[in-house]
């Protein structure tokens, strides 16, 4: 009867202890998103119009809004440094790690008149005291795509992905999580 107690315990402490092999593959909140480089070819293109930012409980959020008619191609990935489009000269972000967000979308209309005027190119959106976002920063728009700098507190899991707006425009969304 010890032995039997014994081993169910033992079998017990091994139930609780060990993880499922779905827990085993997902991180903090349950993300499994990962820090390598995503992208999405671009099917449609309009100009970009807006840059804010939100927060939620596992992750910091940036949104690029794009005018009606929609675009949906983005390149994502963590760079050594962000530069500007066209100069080539280096974008200073805030943050142990840079994100470089390329949207297939011009911040101007077919008539090249600027459809994105932000009124600090530094600051995007306040990101003061938000867990991972250190600074979201303007690097320019040249033969029609538009390069945004987001610094970082660490390479950390992010996902990108587009949304379409009621009025017919799109956002793209870039999450980057809280920890691993």
């Amino acid at each position: 009867m010890t032995t039997l107690a014994v081993t169910l315990g033992a079998a017990a402490a091994v139930a609780v202890v060990g993880p499922s092999s779905a827990a085993a593959t997902e991180g903090y909140c349950g993300i499994s998103w990962g820090s390598l480089a995503k992208t999405a070819s671009s099917t449609e293109v309009a100009p970009l119009v807006g840059v804010r930012g939100g927060r939620h409980y596992c992750w910091d959020r940036l949104v690029v809004d794009i005018r009606s008619g929609g675009a949906d191609g983005y390149r994502v990935q963590y760079v050594s440094e962000v530069t500007q489009d066209g100069s080539g000269h280096v974008v200073p972000l805030r943050g142990g790690a840079k994100l470089q967000i390329i949207a297939i979308a011009p911040a101007y209309d077919g008539s090249g008149n600027s459809t994105f005027n932000p009124a600090n190119r530094s600051e995007l959106v306040n990101v003061a005291g938000w867990q991972t976002f250190r600074q979201v920063a303007y690097a320019g728009s040249f033969e029609g795509q538009t390069t945004i700098g987001l610094g970082v507190r660490a390479r950390l899991p992010f996902r990108a992905f587009t949304l379409n707006n009621p009025d017919g425009g799109s956002r793209i969304v870039i999450d980057v999580a809280h920890f691993w």
